[in-house]
């Protein structure tokens, strides 16, 4: 509770009236389930079920391409984007249920510009290696976004969203992998009996997987960072890489990550640190289109108002958060740099960093709170390879 306070308080010093301090507190709560971690865990996780079958289709698609690989295993290949697609009966049928995708005459297939510029590969990672999907063009990018995580609806996709990460995908190439090698053992058994005890084994064929872009990191151009064009694209992939993988970490070992402000700061800290070897808070509001604080210049910060979305009022003073807390974050940097060895060790600031809140992070004694929880997380985790 007094933790609570303390936030509040902050929060009103700042500016916020009762109400947008309230709006701010639920919008800040964390999501973290911190006893994930103790002593027992062990670094590198091991991989997901998932990561030993993208692993044959990366070595598949070194001869079939990736397109023609993933279009044999995702069912949403098969279909075009369009508006209600995803209620029609064939949909239904193909995505829900397993059905033949051939005897729909719906499913046309998945219009893409360069689908032979597709790159598939698995990441490693803390927390296991991950799925990820680059695509070259970005209407192909917008295209993919939508088939998979949007059930081929043209639902709009920001020009500042460069890459997805996508839970819980339903691997229909998996069921049905799953389903042959069973039929095999039991030529007469009756799958749709066993397949009623399957679906309860999420693991056996949910996925995650990232989507990629490669083009500029949040629509940001390359005078912003002072770099040539092309070293700004290739930085833009690390960074878009380091923060998806950094959501995946957060998910694994910490059970949340969420589509706000505090998990976009501490992805986009590990993302920036990747690309350039170190982090200055300037980036990341440049990012966010605060560059020149207090003057917003509108972008991607948009994408994260929460749901009901933040009130105009207490939009305005999480900007200030933000402001401060990416300050406080350069700052904290600067004081254990000479401590970390290689971005495993930034994968522990970033648990560290997790515990605390964004007002937390922004306010006055930051240094001195994250201190206490980068000892704590230095203790406990056990860092192997």
């Amino acid at each position: 509770m007094e933790r609570m306070m303390q936030r509040k308080r902050f929060l009103l010093e700042l500016g916020a009236s009762e109400s947008e301090a309230g709006e701010l507190l639920q919008y800040n709560a964390s999501r973290f389930d911190h006893s994930l971690l103790n002593a027992a865990v062990s670094l590198p996780l091991a991989d997901e079920l998932f990561a030993e079958v993208w692993d044959a289709y990366v070595r598949e698609a070194e001869e079939k391409g990736v397109y023609h690989t993933l279009q044999e295993r995702l069912v949403q290949f098969a279909f075009p984007i369009q508006e209600g697609i995803s209620q029609s009966d064939a949909y239904r049928a193909v995505t829900l249920r397993g059905e033949d995708v051939s005897v729909y005459i719906e499913a046309t297939g998945l219009a893409l510009n360069h689908p032979e510029s597709m790159k598939l590969f698995l990441h490693p990672t803390v927390a296991g290696r991950i799925p990820v999907i680059v695509i070259s063009d970005r209407s192909d990018f917008v295209s993919l976004v939508q088939a998979i995580s949007c059930r081929n609806e043209p639902k709009n996709v920001p020009p500042s969203m460069g890459a997805c990460m996508v839970q819980g995908y339903n691997n229909w190439g998996r069921i049905w992998q799953a389903k042959t090698a069973w039929l095999r053992l039991n030529p007469a058994g009756d799958w749709s009996a066993e397949f009623f005890d399957f679906k309860e084994k999420k693991e056996l064929y949910r996925d995650r997987l990232i989507l990629l872009s490669e083009g500029a990191y949040s629509g940001v151009n390359a005078a912003s960072p002072g770099i040539d064009e092309e070293e700004w694209l290739k930085k833009s992939l690390t960074i878009r890489l380091e923060h998806e993988c950094t959501h995946y970490v957060t998910r694994r070992l910490l059970g949340s990550m969420q589509n706000n402000l505090f998990d976009e700061l501490l992805a986009d800290y590990r993302g920036i640190v990747a690309a350039f070897g170190e982090y200055r808070a300037a980036w990341f509001l440049t990012f966010m289109g605060l560059e020149l604080y207090p003057e917003y210049r509108g972008g991607r910060l948009e994408n994260y108002r929460g749901e009901p979305p933040l009130s105009t009022g207490a939009l305005s003073i999480l900007r200030a958060l933000v402001y401060k807390a990416a300050t406080n974050l350069e700052a904290i940097e600067r004081s254990i740099v000479g401590t970390l060895k290689d971005m495993d060790d930034r994968t522990l600031v970033v648990l560290a960093l997790a515990r605390m809140t964004l007002e937390e992070l922004a306010g006055s004694d930051a240094l001195e709170q994250f201190a206490g929880h980068w000892q704590m997380i230095r203790v406990t985790i056990t860092a192997k390879g």
